[in-house]
């Protein structure tokens, strides 16, 4: 859903933005891809639909400069989830949405595409989500991309070390983590 969310913004900001701490590059990567990564067995993603806020990612350039960013699923009649990423501006007014759809691939992973995005489609997978889906960690398989979603714009302290947890447990690099305003 975050690579929904990660190929959401790059035809979007993506070309324009520097490469730096806070932006990242195309081609950086956030985790030690010898290091296992695991998407969750038991994923339901009926529960998984609706409204999330990225309370954390790690630099990527189509979210340059965003803040308040939510992701927004939904079913569609033919088994696919319809994608709708908004990035706003640290003042909260809309700077750009984009919009796709993921295909469930396997248990947690998704494939998702924007039809604005020439790249193809994205690795999303949901890492982890807690029993009530309020909280969850996504990421992809190559490190490229990488997010901590939760179902309120704040986070609790326990929730996000949960997550991050998770993150450095999948081979994530921890100090490259950013924080989302909301």
């Amino acid at each position: 859903m975050r690579a929904l969310v990660a190929g959401a913004f790059v035809a979007l900001a993506g070309c324009a933005a520097l490469f730096d701490d806070e932006v990242g590059g195309f081609f950086e990567v956030y985790r030690e891809t010898d290091v296992p990564i695991a998407s969750v067995a038991l994923f339901e993603p009926e529960k998984y639909l609706g409204t999330w806020y990225e309370v954390a990612r790690f630099p990527v350039p189509f979210e340059a400069g965003c803040a308040g960013v939510t992701a927004e699923y939904g079913a569609q009649e033919d088994g696919s989830i319809s994608v709708k990423n908004t990035c706003r501006n640290p003042d909260g007014t809309i700077k750009s949405t984009i919009e796709g759809s993921a295909e469930i691939v396997g248990p947690g992973r998704l494939e998702v595409s924007f039809p604005s995005v020439p790249f193809g489609a994205s690795d999303y997978w949901v890492l982890w989500v807690d029993e009530d889906y309020q909280t969850a960690v996504v990421g992809a398989p190559n490190g490229r991309s990488g997010w901590i979603l939760n179902r309120s714009p704040e986070i609790s302290d326990d929730r996000m070390a949960a997550a991050q947890e998770i993150l450095d447990f999948n081979g994530y690099d921890l100090d490259r983590l950013l924080i989302v305003e909301q």
